[in-house]
């Protein structure tokens, strides 16, 4: 039911995934949205902090400590209209305000635990922002994948999060291939995020395939890995 996974990122050659700051052309910039198009993807889908910028406002924390208390079971929504590109934001505890429920063409879709209130998910409703529920206190991502697909019929999505939600949808098992654009920086900077961050001492390591290698112009390198399995 779940759509096919791929993780495109740009990394540094020391794995590091924050932009900010690397001394990269307008040109070398534009590689990552060139290798995005060509998948001809479905949706993309990323977590709260990327999101943030794209959302314009946050919920205070007095907003988001107001939580659902129980009841009756609560409905996914799907806002009226035709929709044809999506961006999916995982938001567990319901922080980001959105102001628009459009980003550049593709509808938003928010990814939320059922912890959150129904204030807010009338507040998405005014919005027409969509949103699937999944999970209780955080998002059950095999959940939230198998959502999309059933609900939306996606095909292909693209994960383009930060390393802890890219680490959480690996060690789940829920990548199928990483899109790997390997810019000419080595980076540096000690707790910068890695393409790749998972919390706890029992973490799996996961065997990728080589598939494809290709040097593009501005001296950037394309890697493309089909994931394997884990390593137990």
């Amino acid at each position: 039911m779940r759509p096919r996974v791929i993780c495109h990122m740009m990394t540094s050659v020391d794995g590091r995934i924050v932009v900010n700051g690397w001394p990269l052309s307008p040109e070398a910039k534009k590689h990552y949205e060139h290798v995005h198009a060509s998948y001809d993807a479905d949706g993309w889908i990323c977590g709260r902090v990327t999101m943030e910028p794209f959302a314009k406002r946050m919920r205070s924390y007095a907003e988001v400590a107001r939580e659902h208390t129980g009841g009756a079971p609560r409905e996914d929504f799907i806002a009226p209209g035709h929709h044809e590109s999506f961006a999916f934001a995982i938001d567990p505890s319901g922080r980001l305000a959105w102001e628009s429920s459009d980003i550049d063409g593709d509808h938003v879709v928010a990814i939320l635990s059922e912890r959150v209130s129904d204030e807010y998910l009338a507040f998405l409703r005014d919005r027409r922002v969509s949103y699937l529920l999944a999970g209780a206190r955080d998002v059950d991502l095999a959940l939230a994948l198998e959502k999309i697909g059933a609900k939306f019929g996606l095909h292909t999505l693209m994960l383009e999060g930060g390393g802890r939600i890219n680490g959480g949808m690996l060690s789940a098992g829920l990548i199928d291939e990483v899109s790997l654009l390997v810019a000419p920086i080595a980076d540096g900077r000690i707790g910068t995020p890695a393409l790749f961050d998972v919390e706890g001492e029992n973490v799996t390591p996961y065997k990728l395939a080589l598939e494809a290698v290709e040097r593009r112009p501005d001296d950037m390198l394309w890697l493309r890995y089909k994931v394997e399995t884990s390593i137990t």
